[in-house]
């Protein structure tokens, strides 16, 4: 099964939170009540949406965090790389790596990289701010389709 983490799961929840109150300085333990999250989970999470300047933290008694730039600017796959480092779906298709024993005669390798490139671009696709709106119904949902050709 392909997923993200539980941990990128709850960064997005929280990121979410902050971006439907925009400019607001929001506390660990209030994003934790608003987000329906642990407050020791957000303040783990916190850490590394700081580091990748996602969220910016504020010392002071009116201190906390808010996002370090406009929810229409933040994009699912700075999240899930501030989560979980640089998206690879399989250990070849990360960008220099050459982890693989048997990488010289692997005939599927490219198709790993076109399709790790093609989640990285929906993943690119889709901003922070697009994640508050709700879906249309079921019935009436388009998937928007993304065009891959296999090498053969």
């Amino acid at each position: 099964m392909l997923r993200v983490t539980k941990l990128t799961d709850y960064a997005t929840v929280v990121l979410t939170v902050m971006a439907s109150r925009p400019g607001e300085v929001l506390s660990a333990a209030e994003l934790a009540e608003h987000s329906g999250l642990e407050q020791p989970t957000v303040s783990k999470l916190l850490k590394p949406l700081a580091q990748a300047g996602l969220v910016e933290g504020l010392r002071g008694v009116r201190g906390g965090y808010r996002l370090a730039r406009d929810a229409d600017h933040i994009t699912l796959i700075e999240i899930v790389e501030a989560m979980e480092g640089p998206l690879a779906m399989t250990e070849c298709s990360q960008a220099g790596s050459n982890q693989c024993g048997i990488a010289h005669q692997c005939g599927v390798r490219s198709n790993w990289r076109l399709i790790n490139d093609v989640v990285a671009d929906a993943l690119r696709g889709v901003t922070l701010a697009q994640m508050l709106r709700p879906l249309p119904p079921p019935s009436t949902a388009t998937r928007r389709q993304i065009a891959v050709q296999v090498a053969s």
